[in-house]
């Protein structure tokens, strides 16, 4: 039985030339009679004018009309300018213009803007990515002006402005307008539309685009691009909690990205007519955009990374097991959950405090019935290895004698609607206020409200929630558009600042952790977020189902954040909504020990996350029957699976550590799907429910019930079982038995996989003496091992150890070298080597030229020695 849920899966308006723009509608069927049927369905398209409104040109006269709409489009290319090196000025005859400017050989900014540019100014690029020189070189030509680097042929067709980009070496087309850019504006909303249609078709590959609900190919689907708050969210839910508009098309073998720089609510429609025509639109803006080439994915990917930025590396605490609920009060009872994780013998390193924490949903404060000495709790909580995270909403209480909100209204921090009045609105609070982090006045505001929990009681990691903003009991989940904001000395309304918003809010919490004690590594978990956010704050997938649809969601979430920019990501263990069967459970904690944040979280019995708390409703709740989602509350057998799922990932620390430190080192996602390893074999499309962790290990998660056997796809190379230790040939689909405590996993032959023996916490790993290297023999390979303090940033200067591993078979002798960087004494002393494939006993082994005689042990599926922790070679046969 296949566990392998993927499926395969437009009207263009644009202006004449000349002074006043004139209606050109771009109908697919006109070339194609096929479509000829969807012609009326493609006039009613999403991005089509109003009906209401009336076109300027038939506007005449002294007639007044409810709106009139004007459209704007390039027109006919007249010259282009080479500004400089990099950049380039296009001049048509309409009232748009067109930069084109060389980021790299292989990248190219185009941005679209109608009438005059906009400041250059963005939130997603990183403020270490500068344009490098490219060598771009332009030659005006007959139909078309030409500008090239060594890696690509960009195209600009004089008659239409139309863009075509192409590999300069063989000539492959990698991105072609259908239509030239659109762009539409009306008397009473100003510029509405801005949008460009790009010709594919079903066979071409899609990925990316943040949180999606979806299936891993989006060909054949649409979404939107709205932070929304999005409680118990469906497959397919168009706009969800975070709005990267990034994506990846794979076109006959070749990789390409597109990377949309425009913070209003964009819209990506990939071919749902079937008309060989993708569309992309924004709701105003300039239409500033990335074109990234590969032709590999992993390029792409890292190429994304450089352009937006990577996060820190994390404490080594944060991608521990994490504990979480809504909500663990009082004292007694957090005291009680983390006796009952030492007792059961199930490793955790940190407890979430959710909003009831809180005095009144009131933030940085605590409710004193229930906590009545937090500081206590939280220093007796380390004592035992537990770190504790507490939630900061954006939502203020509006409340004259609560300082923040005191402190707020007096510095003037809190978004005001554009008639001046505050935007005032309900979410826990009956009546909240929002700070505007788009002020970088108002970030520095914030930073400072964190040091009482951060520095005075010991809070060690912080959960930034409901920053889409959310707001209860509208519709709309959040404020009107007329509400104003700063955007860093350029003001806006909401229309263009929602997106960014929560990002704003992580980045003003991330700045201000990082001044309040700046040798401590923040943690910070946030929901909602923009492309470039991953530099200040890890995600989880937002208010999900206890629902095995659900689980294959997750699985599929946390890929696309990961090769979208967000590898520190996570999923809501079990499910928010509902209660997760035994089996389900149990399933879902053994694909997270794959995933960088690894954490349950669960709505306990409460009834909606995104309303109003019926406060005296869930406390009867909770007496008659408390819906818990520890990792034991399913009973004996259960607990067993769940503990060696949560002790597996502990033991493989070292490996998912050096993962994300190699991700920070090159760009390259942590979580990738099987297409990236190896982008032209057609079964690793197909499965797109498996998965990389890291370069070495191979994931196959089981997300159905009742399965006793699983097909798995190995790709290209050798493989063996990381349970049996079996060698398997690639490029086959086997059938994998499944068993209740285990989920498949796969090493890549010649890999040197990094592990330690179960501890309970983090925290115990700074006293082990024993690190275990796994030796997956093959003619050849390598790994790295890396490993720090754990915290601070002493590793910036030197203080890490980087250990790259080589194994090489020679005749009948297996030889593994270690090369050492860093200055890090780290606390192991010897390692243990599994040696895993060898085709022969071993009668001897020499360790840095020294003979040894004893010291070999025989296991069931392995030869195991021990030697120093430095060694330099070791030679086995």
């Amino acid at each position: 039985m296949r566990v392998d849920c993927e499926q395969d899966h437009g009207e263009s308006i644009s202006a004449g030339a000349g002074k006043l723009p004139t209606r050109h509608v771009f109908y697919p069927e006109k070339t194609n009679p096929k479509m000829a049927k969807t012609k009326k369905k493609i006039r009613k398209e999403a991005f089509a004018p109003d009906p209401h409104l009336t076109h300027e040109k038939d506007a005449l006269g002294t007639n007044r009309y409810e709106d009139v709409y004007y459209e704007h489009e390039l027109g006919a290319v007249t010259e282009v300018l080479q500004e400089s090196g990099q950049k380039f000025l296009v001049r048509g005859t309409g009232r748009v213009q067109l930069r084109l400017e060389l980021w790299s050989e292989r990248m190219v900014r185009i941005r679209f803007s109608v009438g005059t540019p906009d400041r250059d100014f963005s939130y997603a690029i990183s403020e270490a990515a500068r344009p490098q020189d490219a060598g771009g070189k332009i030659k005006e030509q007959k139909a078309a002006f030409s500008i090239t680097t060594p890696a690509l042929r960009i195209n600009l067709a004089k008659a239409d402005g139309k863009l075509t980009i192409s590999d300069k070496i063989t000539g492959q087309v990698l991105h072609e307008y259908a239509a030239g850019f659109y762009g539409r504006s009306t008397l009473n909303r100003g510029l509405e539309q801005v949008r460009i249609q790009l010709k594919t078709d079903k066979k071409e590959s899609i990925f990316g685009l943040g949180d999606k609900a979806w299936p891993t190919n989006l060909q054949g689907a649409k979404f939107s691009n709205w932070t929304a708050d999005s409680f118990a969210f469906g497959k397919g839910h168009e706009a969800l909690y975070r709005c990267i508009p990034f994506y990846y098309g794979l076109r006959k073998g070749a990789a390409y990205g597109v990377f949309l720089d425009n913070t209003y609510q964009s819209h990506f429609d990939f071919n749902t007519h079937k008309n060989d025509v993708a569309t992309i639109w924004a709701e105003g803006g300039e239409f500033d955009y990335y074109f990234i080439y590969g032709p590999e994915l992993n390029e792409v990917a890292a190429q994304y990374h450089q352009l937006t930025g990577l996060p820190e590396l994390p404490p080594l605490w944060a991608m521990g097991f994490h504990q979480c609920r809504w909500s663990y009060y009082p004292e007694q009872r957090v005291r009680e959950l983390a006796q009952t994780f030492r007792a059961k013998k199930i490793p955790c390193d940190a407890i979430y405090l959710d909003i009831d924490y809180m005095d009144g949903y009131r933030c940085f404060t605590w409710n004193k019935d229930y906590f009545p000495d937090p500081k206590q709790m939280i220093s007796d909580l380390k004592t035992d290895g537990f770190q504790t995270v507490v939630m900061i909403d954006p939502g203020i209480r509006v409340d004259e004698d609560y300082p923040v909100y005191a402190e707020g209204m007096a510095a003037d921090v809190f978004c005001r609607r554009s008639s001046g009045e505050l935007m005032v609105g309900p979410v826990w609070p009956q009546e909240c206020v929002w700070p505007d982090f788009t002020d970088p006045y108002v970030r520095d505001w914030w930073g400072p409200l964190y040091r009482e929990l951060y520095v005075e009681q010991g809070v060690s990691g912080f959960w930034n929630d409901m920053n889409e903003p959310a707001m209860f009991k509208v519709n709309s989940l959040t404020f009107p558009n007329d509400v104003l904001h700063d955007y860093d000395g350029a003001p806006t309304n909401h229309k263009k600042a929602h997106n960014i918003y929560g990002m704003q809010m992580t980045r003003a919490s991330y700045d201000g952790l990082k001044a309040l004690q700046p040798a401590k590594r923040p943690f910070l978990l946030g929901r909602a977020s923009y492309s470039g956010g991953q530099r200040y704050a890890a995600l989880w997938t937002g208010d999900n189902v206890a629902s095995w649809e659900h689980l294959q969601i997750a699985n599929r979430q946390c890929l696309r954040m990961a090769i979208s920019g967000y590898s520190l990501v996570g999923t809501d263990i079990g499910g928010f909504v509902d209660d997760p069967t035994p089996e389900m459970m149990t399933r879902w904690l053994q694909l997270a020990v794959f995933h960088p944040v690894m954490r349950v979280h669960s709505m306990g019995n409460n009834e909606d996350g995104a309303a109003e708390v019926e406060a005296a409703a869930v406390k009867e709740a909770e007496k008659n029957n408390r819906q818990d989602q520890e990792p034991w509350v399913h009973g004996k057998e259960a607990t067993k699976h769940n503990r060696r799922a949560i002790q597996m990932r502990y033991q493989l620390l070292p490996y998912l550590y050096s993962a994300f430190r190699q991700h920070l080192n090159t760009g390259i996602p942590v979580l990738r799907n099987l297409f990236f390893y190896d982008q032209t074999d057609p079964n690793c499309l197909k499965y797109g429910d498996q998965f990389f962790y890291g370069e070495d290990l191979l994931v196959a998660p089981v997300l159905k019930p009742g399965i006793k056997t699983m097909q798995v796809y190995l790709p290209k190379g050798q493989w063996y079982d990381f349970w049996s230790g079996d060698l398997l040939a690639g490029k086959q689909l086997i059938k994998a038995k499944i068993r209740p405590d285990r989920i498949p996993v796969y090493v890549r032959a010649g890999a040197i996989v990094p592990s330690v023996e179960i501890v309970q916490h983090t925290g115990e790993m700074r006293k082990l003496r024993h690190l275990e290297l796994s030796v997956f023999t093959a003619a050849q390979g390598s790994s790295t091992f890396y490993w720090d303090a754990g915290e601070g940033y002493g590793y910036q200067a030197g203080q890490y150890t980087e250990r790259t591993y080589k194994v090489e078979q020679q005749g009948k002798k297996t030889v593994v070298t270690q090369v050492i960087h860093g200055e890090f004494n780290a606390s192991f002393r010897e390692t243990q080597i599994r040696f895993v494939g060898l085709n022969h006993p071993p009668t001897k082994y020499i360790i840095d030229g020294k003979k040894m005689t004893t010291g070999v042990f025989y296991t069931k599926r392995a030869v195991v020695i021990t030697v120093p922790f430095d060694f330099s070679e070791i030679i086995i046969g």
